[in-house]
């Protein structure tokens, strides 16, 4: 008898025991302040919604404007028969947006980084990276034929201690970091982080995924930190504060052309939707001309983390509006979610493998379009249920 899949069940039921699983929950509209899920009208807090564009008419009109121009699928791999002018466009404008010679779009953030990782370098050279890095960094390092080094998170002598032991012994490094950490909410300390490369002689990778739309003023962390001519690979999503959908890479031009001529994920993937392209663009434009968005969520934000803590939640290394409610194991941490979402308040549990056994949480994701009566409800749950499972 050949082997079957039944250790998978095993495997799974495994997991579910241990508070390890993620359970789907369906989105009966679009995805806003209030939406409706399983049949409930909640308060979101698990979107990366962060500047409540993913629903905004500005972005399906966009849309719906280049449906009518070019139809509903892009047809082919960019690289074959899907690029339009609308990619052009698009690309011309991630440039202007994050101050670089030029930009590129991908499928996905993931796509960014599992496709041009493992292009960058190769055998001798290697990757020093954060441990806190999120998975699709993970996973494209290890595609790559370069070796790799992990520093201790955020921990800048750790991190000259590991330049300085790998410039003696290898040809090229790339120092790579999350901009915002996705778990913790922490901003990497990217002004170090630089010139700690640059001492060592390395180049700089950041993944900006969570800090367009948040930090500097919308346009993400090297504009927080006035490095837009320093860093050497900015990448980024149009999913999460933009409201859109896809990755995107910002660079020297001869650094896009390598990119998108090399990365087999951009090359061996069908280009996405032209409406995506035309929402994205649109997206990008809406953040450069309404600093008073950005300026709002931090407010938000701050409040909400605020009162969090004087309920008696820990916040963890909070510095964004990803605002964790520290747990620690994680059946306690899917008790709460599901006791909050019985309540009216939607945060997901985050456990392991996202984040270290023992370090489950809520994540909680702030938007700017969560009205201070809805950040008011959810803290008032919050603290009726936390007293109610012994958490505060």
């Amino acid at each position: 008898m050949t082997q079957n899949t039944d250790y998978l069940r095993e495997k799974y039921r495994e997991m579910d025991d241990r508070g390890e699983t993620w359970p789907l929950n369906q989105l009966e509209t679009a995805t806003q302040a209030r939406p409706t899920v399983e049949g409930r009208e909640v308060i979101m807090l698990a979107s990366n919604n962060y500047l409540d564009l993913a629903n905004d008419p500005r972005l399906q009109e966009a849309a719906i404007d280049a449906i009518e121009r070019f139809g509903v699928g892009a047809g082919s791999d960019w690289s074959i028969a899907g690029y339009t002018i609308l990619q052009d466009e698009l690309h011309e404008t991630i440039a202007s947006f994050k101050g670089t010679e030029a930009g590129l779009s991908y499928q996905t953030g993931f796509a960014v980084n599992a496709g041009l990782l493992p292009q960058l370098l190769e055998a001798g050279d290697v990757y020093v990276s954060d441990e806190l890095n999120h998975g699709s960094i993970i996973d494209g390092i290890r595609l790559s034929p370069a070796d790799s080094l992990v520093y201790d998170h955020s921990d800048m002598a750790d991190l000259e201690d590991t330049l300085r032991t790998a410039r003696e012994e290898y040809e090229r490094i790339i120092v790579v970091t999350d901009g915002v950490f996705s778990m913790d909410g922490d901003v990497a300390k990217l002004d170090e982080i630089q010139t700690l490369a640059e001492e060592y002689d390395a180049m700089t990778y950041v993944d900006d995924c969570h800090g367009e739309g948040v930090l500097g003023e919308g346009h993400g962390i090297t504009a927080e930190f006035g490095l837009e001519d320093d860093v050497d690979f900015q990448m980024g999503s149009f999913s999460k504060a933009c409201g859109g959908f896809g990755g995107m890479l910002a660079g020297d031009q001869h650094v896009i052309d390598f990119a998108y001529n090399t990365s087999r994920t951009w090359l061996l993937s069908a280009g996405y939707p032209p409406a995506i392209a035309a929402a994205n663009k649109r997206a990008l434009e809406i953040v450069d001309d309404e600093p008073s968005r950005v300026r709002e969520l931090w407010e938000k934000r701050d409040y909400f983390a605020s009162e969090l803590e004087s309920i008696g939640f820990d916040t963890g290394n909070s510095e964004t509006p990803i605002v964790p409610a520290m747990v620690g194991e994680s059946t306690a941490a899917q008790k709460l979610a599901e006791r909050l979402f019985e309540e009216g308040v939607f945060a997901l549990a985050i456990v392991y493998p996202m984040v270290a056994r023992g370090k489950a949480r809520i994540r909680n994701q702030i938007n700017v379009g969560l009205t201070d009566e809805d950040l008011n409800e959810a803290l008032r749950v919050y603290e009726d249920v936390g007293r109610e499972l012994d958490l505060v």
